[in-house]
């Protein structure tokens, strides 16, 4: 049934983007080569499951081909959400750091660094609503260092920031995206049949129906895919039929709660494993908790900032007014 297993793995990026083209020509156009000495910063917002990561990571690998003093890195920051960790990860990613000790190293030593070099430095920072502003200030105040910074809700990330950062950021060109219609799920995921698996095997209407259930979120999509295709090859089935894509509907939301859970830094995790021990808990013991279990708390705005983004990675659900919020595991 698999011919290609990478093509189904949620770190890939295609060869070829589907419906994604004006994005990616605006996204070309700002970071073109001959303009490279001058320093651009790019915000993507946009739903989970749009592309927003893909289409990064896509554009700079092309980028990469005609641009030869260029380096760029990645980090995600729900992972990586101190300051610290955050330059580190980037240092490494741009093979300037790998020297660079993680604990006890000044932050202007690694900004330093990259004002020193003569490359262009693209930083990408994903689920930049999670992070403190202050490694985006340092970074952005490094001529050769570009910021592409990746975030889901672009009025509560801005609401956030402080007025010097807000006003930075806003400068900063953007890059709007939707959801992914029917039809175009529908041509990502025949894509991916077609590099991935053999098509033959796959019932008629299968595609269509995995698009409804995914309904524009293409990660969800290619993970009910995954899952059916693996099910299939695990039973020793003929077909992927619907009622198959049924039977692993909710393995395709474990996995996909099992890969946010991984990426989440030691702080997220706790304030996740006390909701999840609590099975339902109000906010004033949840910050009661935390501050008692942890080594270093985290402050008050920090803590709402990550507990926002465990309910955006769907790991939690948040109910009530700010005077009595209640919070819930998924599950």
């Amino acid at each position: 049934m698999i011919t290609n297993a990478r093509v189904l793995r949620p770190e890939y990026t295609p060869q070829d983007l589907h419906h994604r083209e004006g994005q990616l020509d605006h996204l070309s156009s700002v970071l073109d080569p001959a303009g490279l000495d001058f320093a651009e910063n790019i915000c993507i917002f946009g739903p989970t499951g749009a592309g927003k990561t893909t289409i990064a990571k896509y554009t700079l690998r092309q980028l990469e081909q005609e641009a030869p003093n260029l380096r760029w890195g990645y980090v995600n920051c729900m992972t990586e959400n101190t300051p610290a960790a955050v330059l580190h990860r980037i240092m490494r990613e741009v093979r300037l750091g790998s020297d660079l000790k993680h604990e006890g190293t000044p932050m202007s030593e690694p900004v330093d660094r990259l004002r020193q070099c003569n490359a262009h430095i693209i930083a990408v920072l994903d689920e930049a609503a999670v992070l403190k502003e202050r490694p985006l200030l340092a970074l952005w105040e490094v001529p050769n260092v570009s910021l592409i910074c990746i975030t889901i809700d672009e009025d509560e990330w801005f609401t956030a920031l402080s007025s010097k950062a807000k006003s930075r950021m806003q400068s900063a060109t953007t890059v709007r995206m939707d959801s992914y219609s029917h039809a175009e799920l529908v041509d990502i995921l025949d894509s991916r049949v077609v590099h991935g698996l053999v098509g033959s095997r796959i019932g008629d209407g299968v595609i269509d129906y995995i698009a409804d259930l995914a309904a524009g979120d293409a990660r969800h999509a290619i993970a009910l895919l995954r899952q059916a295709a693996l099910h299939v090859e695990q039973h020793d089935m003929h077909r992927l039929t619907e009622p198959v894509v049924d039977a692993i509907a909710d393995d395709a939301t474990t996995e996909i709660r099992d890969q946010n859970t991984r990426s989440l830094g030691s702080h997220h995790r706790l304030l996740l494993r006390i909701i999840r021990d609590a099975g339902e808990i109000d906010g004033g013991t949840l910050h009661a908790r935390y501050e008692d279990r942890a080594q270093s708390p985290k402050s008050r705005s920090t803590r709402r900032r990550y507990l926002r983004s465990l309910v955006r990675a769907n790991l939690i659900e948040r109910d009530g007014s700010t005077q009595d919020t209640r919070y819930r595991p998924l599950s």
